[in-house]
């Protein structure tokens, strides 16, 4: 009974699967995606929101999120607070730029707000077809080094240097050890497509770091008092909104606000694509079936993750994992959520995993971001300059903007002296306009905090 009427809501027949075959692609997915739970409260935490409180809501968006994915797109996708977007928001959007956390949430609600009206017209695919591969490209990788870095910088593993600016630490802490057996072993197990290798990793880490001194007379994993416990409402972030801060500085956060558009813009797609092809159910011109669905899905994740306490939610690509495990429909969806939703009871344990456990996690993903490289040409100056600029700047002065401007004005300079202006779209030579007009604002601000 409840088979029949699960094959005529999914289709699962049709799509040339079974409910028992969804649920393994479904639980496949989720523990490739799971450790997003464990990251995503440590990131959010530097910009200052309490971790327990990021912790439910990580769980509850990506539930709220999946779920509609499911139901409403049909679709074999795990959905939950984007990596990377996250490093943004709380590295440069809170710390570098110092918009209060509240004022950074609204900014996500609002591109959310954006991106919701962009999907049920037709301005998204035209803005994303203005936007050239190179700045795209460029963009990716940036955000995968500063991904890289952070792991790095807060496990301990680099630590600020009076001559270099930055070295490694010293070989024989434990946490440094610690972390540079991670970074060895974990791509091992990426490598040899272990299911779930980056919560395995995570977890085994969290075990080792029991044992291990952290210097203080404690050890670097503290075991917690309880395993189970009930799910704690986020308190402290939700509906924290502050709206008026973006009103009164809205030349200074613009460029955010375009970062958080393309990144929902491009991850999303970009995922989208990658997993829909991995099934083949891409059609012959290169469409994809229900992305408009897929879409609203996103942009209303991302209108209430902000409301929740956490950044702007993406289709994730390890959701290619179910895929190939034969997950094709809803279904999948459906039992991901599932394995969020169990999450919420587990939450004292996501909660003592040191950052030395996440850091090999965040390097895979970060990798994963860099692979962007390999589609720029890098023979032709044109296309590789401004994308190296963008990512090698924004990695050493750690910061996205000035990698995103300085390859942006790199671009357009381009085209201008090799006389393709003309090739120049109206999007890029906006965009010129809002970095030139932040870095004026950014000055300003800037001189009379000095």
């Amino acid at each position: 009974m409840l088979q029949a009427r699960l094959d005529r809501f999914f289709g699962l027949t049709a799509s040339g699967t079974t409910a028992g075959r969804e649920i393994i692609a479904g639980l496949t997915t989720f523990a490739a995606m799971v450790y997003c739970v464990a990251v995503n409260p440590m990131i959010m935490a530097e910009a200052g929101m309490d971790r327990a409180s990021v912790l439910s809501a990580t769980c509850l968006i990506a539930v709220f999120s999946t779920t509609l994915m499911g139901l409403l797109a049909n679709l074999p996708l795990g959905v939950a607070p984007a990596m990377g977007s996250n490093v943004v928001f709380a590295i440069i959007l809170v710390k570098q730029m110092g918009v209060p956390w509240q004022a950074a949430l609204a900014l996500v609600c609002l591109t959310g707000l954006i991106f919701m009206v962009m999907s049920l017209t037709r301005i998204r695919e035209r803005i994303a077809h203005d936007i050239p591969d190179t700045l795209r490209i460029g963009i990716q990788v940036a955000v995968g080094l500063v991904i890289m870095f952070i792991g790095m910088r807060n496990s301990g593993f680099v630590v600020p240097s009076p001559s270099t600016f930055v070295t490694m630490g010293p070989i024989t802490s434990p946490k440094v050890l610690m972390t540079l057996a991670g970074f060895i072993l974990t791509p091992v197990l990426v490598a040899r497509r272990v299911p779930g290798s980056l919560i395995i990793s995570i977890i085994a880490l969290t075990i080792v770091g029991l044992f291990l001194p952290n210097g203080k007379g404690g050890t670097i994993t503290t075991w917690p008092a309880h395993i189970f416990a009930l799910p704690r409402w986020p308190h402290e972030t939700a509906f924290q909104l502050e709206p008026l801060y973006l009103l009164h500085h809205i030349f200074y956060v613009l460029p955010m606000l375009f970062f958080f558009l393309c990144t929902e813009l491009f991850g999303t797609l970009a995922n989208l694509l990658g997993v829909v092809t991995a099934t083949g159910m891409v059609s012959e011109d290169g469409r994809i079936p229900r992305a408009r669905e897929a879409f609203i899905t996103d942009a209303a994740g991302s209108i209430l993750a902000p409301m929740l306490g956490t950044s702007i939610v993406t289709v994730y690509s390890e959701s290619i994992t179910g895929v190939h495990a034969g997950g094709r429909t809803g279904l999948t969806a459906l039992v991901i959520a599932g394995g969020f939703f169990t999450a919420l009871f587990l939450w004292p344990l996501f909660m003592i995993i040191p950052p030395q456990a996440t850091a090999p996690s965040l390097l895979m993903v970060g990798m994963m971001m860099f692979q962007g490289v390999r589609h720029l040409d890098l023979s032709d100056l044109k296309e590789s300059a401004p994308a190296a600029l963008t990512f090698i700047i924004a990695l050493l002065t750690g910061n996205l903007i000035n990698g995103m401007a300085i390859g942006t004005f790199s671009y357009a300079t381009m085209a201008l002296a090799t006389g393709r202006g003309r090739a120049v779209s109206p999007v890029v030579w906006g965009l010129c306009v809002i970095f030139i007009m932040f870095f004026v604002v950014s000055a300003q601000m800037h001189g009379h905090h000095g």
